[in-house]
């Protein structure tokens, strides 16, 4: 694990990425094998085109077809040395009726992630990005500005460059446990579901990680799932309450605010584990010491089950103390369609209270990804936001968005 404490900034974190995969080029080949701990919005999970799916198709093969052999010392690279990686951007544009703010928001995250295969059970996941807006307005703040208690664009804010992945994990040679340890991101894989990731599937977060939660940003952590038989498990995480990713360091061992959950779960087959899944999660963050933040506790329940590899259906529901998640009170529901060229459709629709706001929020959003090839994405949506909290004096907010991934 590297000492995240030496290095007081993004620019030389990547310095010593860099030097990693130096050295993982310069070694023997290994068979690639997969992740444990990894959602939707994992590392591991945009590595593969397809969602995951056995079989993608895709109406294209762009952008291979403008740099083929690029791609092809990447599969050699793959196969050789165990490195994988990718370059992406993501460019998400949003447009509201509401009578309060900019009325527009727009930004974009460029990233650059990978994995190491570096032994037969163990490996090293990174990922560096850079978060921007183009405007006034970033896409993750654009539902407060129009008076909307709700995040219409997970992820897309202006926080800047970002070192959100750098750790270890080292699996059991038959499977049956998993340890993550370094610069985590708990939302990879707390209470995940097939549509979590706002970078493929649905935008609000309403549908992505439970909004009742109060997860930190990425920073130093440790994570441990295990096998309870052939279709239970467990996973638990300890992070850094505090944590800052565009400073990484080990003062979370300083000042003792840490970020606690444990997920209890069921799945179908463990190559299955976030299409066909039914979870209950229980998770605790203490008070901040300088008193920035009360202490917070909650609980969560999925239930998410791929229907024909087609259909999938989801019920979601969370309540916390709700001292700083977005919500205390949440219910979700919906379903998502995969149609032929590994296009998705998602419909959802969500219902919220917040601590200290008087009444409710009805969120719906849907959305279409056209999945073009296994580089490129598209993904127009409309979300509809009934009975705003925080600007009672309009009845509902829509909000049209256009979203689009390019993968190298």
């Amino acid at each position: 694990m590297i000492p995240f404490s030496r290095y007081t900034n993004v620019s030389e974190a990547t310095g010593i990425l860099a030097g990693f995969l130096l050295f993982a080029a310069s070694l023997t080949p290994l068979q690639l094998s997969a992740q444990g701990l990894s959602g939707p919005s994992s590392v591991q999970a945009d590595l593969e085109p397809g969602d995951g799916l056995t079989d993608p198709q895709f109406r294209s093969d762009f952008p291979r077809t403008i740099a083929p052999g690029y791609f092809a010392w990447k599969d050699q690279l793959a196969k050789d040395h165990g490195v994988r990686f990718n370059f992406d951007y993501l460019a998400l544009g949003q447009s509201s009726n509401a009578d309060l703010g900019e009325g527009q928001a727009s930004g974009g995250i460029a990233r650059f992630y990978g994995i190491w295969q570096a032994t037969e059970n163990g490996s090293l996941t990174f990922k560096i990005e850079n978060r921007h807006a183009y405007g006034a307005v970033a896409p993750q703040f654009f539902g407060f500005d129009g008076g909307a208690l709700s995040i219409p664009g997970t992820a897309f804010n202006d926080n800047g460059t970002l070192l959100t992945n750098l750790y270890w994990t080292q699996r059991a040679a038959d499977g049956a446990w998993t340890v993550q340890i370094g610069q985590i991101d708990v939302t990879d894989f707390l209470d995940v579901y097939g549509l979590v990731s706002p970078y493929t599937s649905f935008q609000n977060l309403a549908f992505n990680t439970n909004p009742t939660i109060n997860a930190p940003n990425p920073g130093l952590g440790i994570a441990a799932g295990a096998k309870l038989g052939s279709n239970f498990y467990a996973v638990a995480s300890l992070a850094d309450a505090n944590a800052d990713p565009a400073h990484p360091d080990l003062n979370v061992f300083s000042d003792g605010d840490l970020f606690k959950s444990l997920e209890i779960g069921y799945t179908s087959g463990f190559d299955r584990l976030y299409f066909d899944n039914i979870h209950l999660t229980l998770w605790h963050a203490d008070a901040a010491t300088d008193g920035s933040r009360a202490e917070d506790y909650g609980a969560s329940f999925s239930a998410a089950w791929f229907l024909d590899n087609k259909w999938m259906p989801f019920l979601r529901a969370g309540a916390s103390k709700g001292t700083a998640a977005l919500y205390e009170r949440s219910v979700s529901a919906g379903v998502g369609y995969y149609a032929r060229n590994t296009d998705l459709a998602g419909i959802g629709l969500n219902w919220a209270e917040a601590n200290g706001i008087p009444g409710s929020q009805a969120t719906m959003e849907m959305f279409y990804r056209f999945s073009i090839s296994p580089g490129l994405q598209i993904t127009p949506s409309l979300q509809f936001i009934d009975n705003p909290l925080l600007n009672p004096g309009q009845s509902s907010i829509t909000i049209l968005s256009l979203r689009a991934r390019v993968v190298f």
